[in-house]
């Protein structure tokens, strides 16, 4: 008897290690993340130290959006066996919860750790590009677009990164390769948004003509193809488009400040009024009464078009 326990005693290892790879292979399986993670507890709790599960556990939370708890396995692997991709995905998670420096770190780490690894070579430039480290995000976006030199994302976002910079003339030759990339609504509706920024107003509405011939279902070409007309005088035009934009989302206040605006440059005070009044019941924020203005502090018109908002706000507010 006694030889006979002995013998299940040296067995028992084989028969855990066994079950813990027939478990494991089931989580995998499994589309069900909450599932999935319970499998890999089990996994856990026979093997210890089995990476793989955390690994993959920790895959499932980020997808449940638990990122502190995909975090936690992640470090995990690092403290014992640390890889370019553990902390690539650690990134991801710390980047899901805008912890951009935290990204940052372990981007650069899984860069350093793999040279080749493009992926976290264009979240590192995301992440600096976060922190407003434009000069730095640039560079690594050169690096991304050596090797997929057809990725439009990088070149819309390396254009943005020169336009915070100033450096127009690189913005729009970034804008405009994105185009040629991909002529997609999306891609004129960025430059034209680059255009209106710099106050080329003909030039903006023309690639917002183009977004909207593209995509008609989204509202955002038609609020600013609305404000280029503002600025062109063309009121009737912006009236137009800024009336589309509120058949979208109806308690959009920039839309509603834009049709006042474009009313009171025509003349017509009890519209101007009405829409201003729209605008202001929307943002319901109590004010220091004064400073008014403040109450529109989120709004495109105080952030983007402070000049004529300025001009114009007193002037709204007394109607």
């Amino acid at each position: 008897m006694k030889k006979i326990f002995i013998l299940l005693f040296a067995f028992t290892p084989f028969l855990i290690l066994g079950q813990a790879k027939k478990i494991y292979r089931q989580a995998l399986r499994s589309i069900d993340l909450n599932e999935k993670i319970e499998l890999l507890n089990q996994v856990i709790d026979l093997e210890p130290n089995n990476l793989d599960a955390y690994f993959h556990r920790a895959l499932a939370k980020n997808d449940l959006g638990n990122y502190h708890g995909a975090i936690v396995d992640y470090s995990k692997i690092i403290i014992e066996e640390p890889d370019a991709d553990t902390y690539f995905n650690r990134g991801n998670s710390r980047y899901n919860l805008e912890d951009f420096n935290g990204a940052k770190a372990d981007y650069a780490k899984a860069v350093a750790l793999d040279k080749n690894f493009v992926d976290a070579q264009y979240s590192l430039a995301c992440a600096k590009y976060d922190l407003g480290e434009y000069e730095r995000a640039i560079k690594d976006f050169d690096a991304v677009l050596k090797v997929i030199p057809d990725l439009q994302i990088a070149y819309t976002l390396r254009a943005s990164a020169h336009a915070a910079l100033e450096n127009y003339k690189n913005a729009l030759k970034d804008y405009s390769t994105a185009i040629i990339v991909n002529p997609s609504s999306d891609a004129f509706y960025n430059r034209g948004l680059f255009y209106l920024d710099i106050n080329y107003f003909q030039k903006a509405n023309a690639d917002f003509n183009l977004a909207i011939r593209l995509d008609r279902q989204n509202s955002f070409p038609y609020f600013y193809r609305g404000t280029t007309f503002l600025f062109l005088g063309k009121y009737k035009d912006a009236i137009e488009d800024y009336t589309t934009n509120l058949k979208f989302d109806s308690l959009d206040f920039d839309a509603l400040l834009g049709l006042s605006i474009a009313h009171y440059k025509l003349g017509d005070s009890d519209s101007a009024k009405a829409y201003f009044q729209k605008s202001k019941n929307i943002l319901l924020d109590k004010v220091n009464p004064q400073k008014p203005i403040e109450q529109f502090a989120t709004s495109y018109w105080y952030l983007k078009q402070s000049l004529l908002f300025k001009s114009i706000f007193y002037d709204l507010n007394k109607l």
